[in-house]
């Protein structure tokens, strides 16, 4: 009975038998590569980020704790409870207008008190650190220095407030917890908005307060004591651990997104190792052979084997994952200004771990089968293995399993949604399961058909089902590349689809905000002077929370609620409230009626279909709102469908003016402008006019709009697109493996009197019976995974271009029977002589 060799023998031998350039195994690294470097760049950016969120959370925030009001400042009691905690820092947010001479700019105007910020520091010009800005200093983003047309040192105004621009802000340490802005920012000091009448009662204008804890406390604690303490003023709180909720969910979608592209890659990529293998020791055969009849044991033909495939599986992921690294600071670049990461190199030695685990599970799961095989088999079996081939090894499949099981275990211990990667994994399997016997139906069905006349088409049928026919891993491969060229045309289109949809060409020109109610008549003439076919729509505007609401007799109370309903975000914190005594344009009755003009009876109110069926709100119930800390209650008379999409006043709530008109608030306005009209004059006399009202500009918002949907377009393209380069790679294994087989069948053919350009027709009927086949399946396969990353991950609007989408995919198409064309082109340079002594 013979020894086993050792692993330094067997390794010798490896190492000899191995070409230093890894021919026969480079799809296996291709492959690899792309699927570890997919995963390490996805790891790498989203730990990253998530580091940066979690360890700068206070200076993010500006604090430990943040406290939101709309219209009002904090009582004397408010701020006593929050001076109790710690260090306090107050100020206002507003929108305003900016003017220097006849140059106007809306702006974000942000008022600091001197103890701000509490948490990291301003920094100015070439990263010079400043203080706040006191008495009429102001520090100016780059944007507004442009529009204005001024300088450092330069005076501009804001409202009835002469201002000295003190400099450039160069870095504003809680920038990413203000959110999407209207305006660059300008830096005041607390007192200018009241100086400029930019306060009066009725403005919009949040109040915000920021704590720096005097000792070690829980944020959610205090939060939900200053709750109970104050359930009905309409705080709206933020804490360092969730200092910007916005990225926090942008993030985790982006970064369920990313893995699951991470995780497909790596799934097509093990298909295209599969292949490799089988290719290389199908290549191999004679060696094995030889080796066995020389007296090597099933055992040493494994491990010599094994250290080939493994050592190749190693050199491709550790270049993916180098590859990974340094691929993050242009995903970083490319999301700047969206998120808090450094562009420039990231080190995450868990996601590389992870991302390399993958890696060499999934080179475990698909090359266990073609190893095995040739390890089972004695010399003979394999010297004859192209006239007779090889049946299966069935304990492969318990590697196989193993393999599978520990690729699933590491999906849900390091997932952050362990039941989507579980439920991704399930579908792979349930989709590979599919593949294999939509092969398997093929190959029957092409057996069964009727012979057809022409005997190149008989001959390009008969490929699909003879033995050895690679007819199922060619099914899997274009079944899963083609459904990649899908996916990215489907998810790219749809993301379009939405910019241009949720970002519209034609919009209002101008909104305007805190227009004083008696001054109403004075705008539209103002407008109508400047621009006689001017479109001017005007409403109340007010902000308020909704407290309570249901059954008069049994209303839920929305402080009670530990979790708010899906859907529900109208509940969270202050929302805009408005009075109309006709059906607001763009909306429709989808049950009750409007109340009369002049409704004088009981308060009512109108509700969004969509968030009523979320809270399950019903005609007849009531809702108690808190507008300026006083409660008003109203009962619902109707419920309305609402054109999200129209770029005009949408509320989820309209009440009769009886309801709420005497609450202090001002007006809000819609001016469109005729086609191609010079916008700059009306700007100029609408802020002479109006110092305290704030003009925004629409074109601007659109634009900024764009470009954030754009970069995350962008992120998606390159992500997606590692899955369509392994899709690549899978379909160039599938077809190379194919030829190598077919080298046999071409030569007999030539033998027999066939001709080039016929044995090139059998081969191309072959690729396009199944590519046709296939791309019906792609089509369904590709587009369905893109919904639910449209629709489920981002929640968008499932918005696909199925021309672009179709011809992605006759692209595809070409690109199979192109190559599968090129690829025949060896075959035909065989030598008859030469290939039939090599069997």
């Amino acid at each position: 009975m013979s020894t086993s060799v050792s692993w330094a023998t067997a390794w010798r031998i490896a190492r000899r038998d191995l070409n230093a350039r890894f021919k026969g195994l480079r799809l296996l690294l291709v492959c690899l590569f792309l699927g570890t470097g997919a995963l390490a760049a996805i790891g790498t950016l989203t730990g990253a980020i998530e580091s940066e969120l979690e360890g700068r959370g206070q200076e993010l925030l500006g604090g430990d704790l943040e406290i939101e009001v709309w219209q009002r400042d904090l009582l004397e009691n408010e701020r006593a409870a929050l001076a109790e905690l710690g260090e306090v820092s107050g100020g206002t947010r507003l929108q305003a207008m900016a003017t220097a001479g006849e140059n106007a700019a809306p702006i974000e105007l942000k008022a600091v008190d001197s103890s701000w910020p509490l948490y990291g520091d301003l920094t100015v010009g070439d990263g010079e650190i400043a203080e706040a800005p006191k008495g009429n200093e102001a520090w100016l983003a780059q944007g507004a220095i442009d529009r204005l047309g001024i300088g450092v040192g330069d005076t501009f105004k804001i409202g009835t407030t002469e201002l000295i621009a003190r400099g450039i802000i160069d870095n504003e340490p809680d920038r990413l917890s203000e959110g999407f802005q209207l305006g660059p920012t300008i830096l005041v000091a607390e007192d200018i908005p009241g100086q400029s009448g930019l306060l009066a009662p009725g403005a919009m204008y949040q109040s915000k307060y920021r704590v720096a804890f005097s000792d070690n406390r829980d944020p959610s604690e205090v939060q939900e004591s200053l709750e109970e303490q104050f359930p009905n003023a309409g705080f709206d709180f933020r804490t360092r651990d969730r200092a910007s909720p916005g990225a926090d969910r942008f993030v985790s979608r982006m970064g369920e997104f990313l893995t699951l592209v991470g995780l497909a890659a790596l799934v097509i990529a093990g298909i295209g190792i599969g292949g490799g293998v089988s290719s290389y020791l199908e290549a191999r055969r004679a060696s094995i052979a030889t080796l066995k009849v020389l007296g090597a044991s099933s055992r040493d033909i494994a491990r010599i084997y094994a250290l080939q495939i493994g050592s190749a599986a190693l050199v491709g992921s550790v270049f993916g994952l180098a590859a990974g690294v340094l691929i993050t600071p242009l995903l970083a670049a490319a999301l700047e200004g969206l998120l808090p990461v450094d562009s420039g190199f990231v080190f995450e030695p868990a996601a590389l771990a992870i991302a390399a685990a993958y890696g060499m599970l999934v080179a475990l799961v698909f090359a266990a089968t073609p190893l095995l095989r040739a390890r089972k088999f004695p010399a003979m079996a394999l010297m004859r293995a192209r006239i007779v081939p090889l049946s299966r090894d069935g304990r492969a499949l318990g590697w196989v399993l193993g393999g599978m099981a520990g690729i699933v275990a590491l999906a849900l211990l390091t997932a952050r949604d362990p039941l989507l990667s579980g439920g991704f994994l399930l579908g792979a399997v349930v989709v590979l399961g599919l593949l294999a016997l939509l092969g398997w139906s093929i190959r029957k069905l092409s057996e069964k058909l009727p012979r057809p006349r022409n005997p190149l088409v008989r001959n390009a049928l008969a490929n699909l089902h003879r033995p050895g026919a690679s007819t199922g891993a060619l099914v899997t491969a274009l079944g899963f590349g083609l459904s990649a060229f899908v996916l990215l045309a489907a998810i790219q289109s749809s993301i379009n689809g939405n910019i241009d949809q949720r970002v519209p060409e034609q919009a209002p020109d101008y909104f305007v905000l805190d227009i004083p109610r008696d001054q109403v008549g004075e705008f539209r003439s103002l407008v109508t002077a400047e621009q006689s076919e001017a479109m001017i729509r005007t409403v109340p505007a007010l902000r308020g929370a909704i407290l309570a609401y249901g059954p008069e007799a049994s209303m839920t109370r929305v402080a009670d609620l530990e979790e708010l309903p899906e859907g529900a975000w109208p509940l969270r914190g202050e929302r805009g409230l408005t009075y109309a005594d006709s059906l607001p344009p763009g909306n429709s009755l989808v049950e009750g009626d409007w109340w009369a003009e002049d409704h004088s009876g009981e308060p009512l109110v109108s509700v969004d279909e969509e968030f009523a069926n979320a809270i399950d709100l019903q005609v007849g119930d009531v809702i108690t709102v808190g507008i300026l800390g006083v409660e008003k209650s109203a009962r619902v008379a109707n419920l309305r469908r609402i054109d999200w999409e129209s770029m005009g006043f949408n509320y989820v709530l309209v009440f009769s003016s009886n309801a709420i008109a005497d609450a202090p608030h001002n007006i809000a306005a819609t001016v469109d402008l005729p086609e191609n009209a010079d916008t700059g004059p009306l700007l100029r006399q609408l802020v002479r006019a109006f110092p305290s009202s704030s003009v925004i500009e629409i074109g601007q918002v659109l634009g900024e709009a764009r470009v954030i949907l754009g970069q995350v377009g962008l992120a998606t393209f390159a992500a997606a697109s590692v899955a369509v380069l392994a899709g690549l790679a899978v379909l160039i294994g599938a077809i190379a493996a194919a030829r190598a087989v077919r080298t046999y069948d071409t030569v007999v053919m030539r033998v027999l009197g066939a001709s080039r350009r016929q044995i090139l027709f059998m081969q191309l009927a072959e690729y396009g019976i199944l590519a046709l086949i296939l791309a019906v399946v792609a089509l369904g396969l590709g587009s369905g995974l893109a919904w639910l990353v449209i629709t489920q991950l981002f929640e968008f609007d499932w918005l696909p271009n199925w021309a672009e989408i179709l011809a992605v995919l006759g692209g595809g198409l070409a690109f199979v029977l192109i190559f599968a064309l090129a690829g025949s082109l060896p075959l035909l340079r065989a030598k008859p002589a030469q290939a039939l002594r090599a069997l």
